[in-house]
């Protein structure tokens, strides 16, 4: 076998040419992107590039952002292409259309990869059936179910970020920060990957190799090396923070999540989404519960603070993350095979609609390009349970439960159980009925913020109550 090692970052990346397809793993906001050979690429200045990547990552760190603000980049692939916040410089070349841009769910995204690498030219899925996402796609019936046709995707170039190589391109991944790479490397024509450390062949065991070196093309050593503690972070609002209605206090963030927590079964197996949903992390102890991260874990722990972080220990919203005994780490491929697979008891996802039909709309909002699907459309589609956890109304007083989704929708009828700030709703044959307030509150003062028709129990419970 040839040896694949380059001298430099910079030698690795010389040869791509203006109008390139590159693949770049990565995950999260800010950290464990091939930063390397992404800041080489930028001073390459290949120009019309299509980038394919989960999200470009944030500003102000050496992610794909950089071929962005370099304005490199001709058309766009990914799951995201916003995120809460100010706008990137790629969503206004989005806006401004020098950046054609094309939502992928997050699996399914990966799943094109892996089948495109594996000269399956194409595929058919239940997720983003009834969205926007199955606009001018074929749409077949499989046992009188809709499934719409995704295409396998190759690439000419995949840059990659991994633990250690030897030589010959054999590469070891560390934990949450496998992710993209295996499908991505295996979608491309030419794969070059940076890593922590370059071995001689053999000193890696067999039973270390996550991707073997036929994958790979070319290996450098990382030179730019991140500081976690100096990244940007994603604004958090504080636990406690809560909103008022009518001068009452409704339930808090931290109690919302207190609340949802309540509704799993001891031993289940969970998806949490950004955001609220990671409030119900407080209170999984001693049930047994195991979390599942679509970048590729399970049975993870609580959130740990950046001073005893480990840059490879992360959930899927970049939340530096604790271990339990029994964790696994895999690839995205995995991940989303047992999301989709009907492996996930329940999936806790926000939410900026919820439609009386249980249509979930959680992943664009007006104003703002694209938007960013991240791996709800596959949780809600494959999860044996959805719930969703949200304030009851908007920032501006707008009912989030509403007779029809005016937001696109995430997955069309997929929610079973509502958390709010101040009630609790299930779905029924016939709707969601009401089935707890908040303390201090009448079911015409919820109701009243309800935009959508409901059933109520006969005594509604009090939800502070019911954990």
């Amino acid at each position: 076998m040839t040896d694949k090692v380059f001298d430099s970052p910079a030698a690795a990346v010389a040869d791509i040419p203006d109008g390139a397809s590159v693949a770049i793993a990565g995950f999260g906001i800010s950290h464990r992107f091939p930063s390397s050979l992404i800041v080489a690429l930028r001073d390459h200045r290949a120009k019309d590039l299509t980038v394919y990547c989960n999200g470009l990552g944030s500003q102000g760190a050496p992610t794909a952002q950089l071929l962005a603000e370099n304005e490199q980049i001709s058309r766009l692939v990914a799951s995201f292409s916003s995120r809460p916040g100010k706008p990137t410089i790629a969503e206004e070349q989005i806006l401004a259309g020098t950046i054609e841009f094309e939502v992928v769910p997050q699996g399914i995204l990966v799943e094109r990869m892996r089948a495109g690498g594996a000269g399956i030219p194409a595929f058919y899925t239940s997720v983003g059936v009834g969205t926007a996402v199955a606009e001018g796609k074929d749409v077949r019936y499989f046992d009188g179910e809709p499934y719409i046709m995704e295409r396998g995707i190759t690439t000419d170039y995949a840059i990659l970020r991994g633990y250690r190589a030897d030589r010959y391109g054999n590469v070891q991944f560390r934990g949450g920060s496998r992710n993209f790479n295996d499908s991505f490397a295996k979608a491309a024509r030419t794969a070059i990957i940076e890593v922590e450390e370059i071995v001689d062949v053999g000193e890696l065991e067999p039973e270390q190799i996550d991707l073997p070196g036929i994958f790979i093309s070319r290996v450098v050593e990382t030179t730019t090396r991140v500081d976690v503690s100096e990244l940007p972070q994603r604004p958090a609002r504080p636990a406690d923070s809560r909103r008022e209605y009518d001068g009452k206090p409704a339930l808090s963030r931290e109690e919302i999540g207190r609340r949802a927590a309540a509704l799993l079964d001891d031993g289940a197996v969970i998806n949490l989404g950004a955001g609220l949903p990671n409030g119900v992390v407080n209170y999984l102890d001693g049930r047994g519960v195991v979390l599942h991260a679509e970048n590729g874990i399970l049975n993870y722990g609580g959130f740990v603070e950046l001073s005893e972080a480990d840059p490879d220990f992360h959930d899927a919203g970049g939340n530096f993350i604790g271990l339990l005994p029994g964790v696994s780490f895999f690839d995205s491929v995995t991940s989303f095979e047992i999301a989709r697979g009907k492996r996930l008891d329940a999936v806790i996802l926000g939410a900026y609609q919820v439609g009386a039909d249980g249509d979930l709309a959680n992943w664009a909002h007006p104003g703002r390009p694209g938007g960013g699907i991240g791996g709800a459309m596959d949780l809600a589609v494959g999860a044996r349970s959805v719930i969703v956890t949200m304030e009851h109304v908007d920032s501006r007083g707008r009912p989030k439960l509403v007779q029809r989704c005016d937001y696109p929708i995430t997955a069309a009828g997929c929610t079973d159980v509502v958390v709010t700030d101040l009630a609790l709703l299930r779905r029924g044959d016939d709707g969601f009925i009401l089935e707890e307030i908040a303390a201090g509150f009448t079911v015409d003062e919820v109701l009243a913020r309800t935009g959508m028709t409901v059933q109520t129990v006969e005594n509604p419970r009090v939800m502070q109550e019911q954990w």
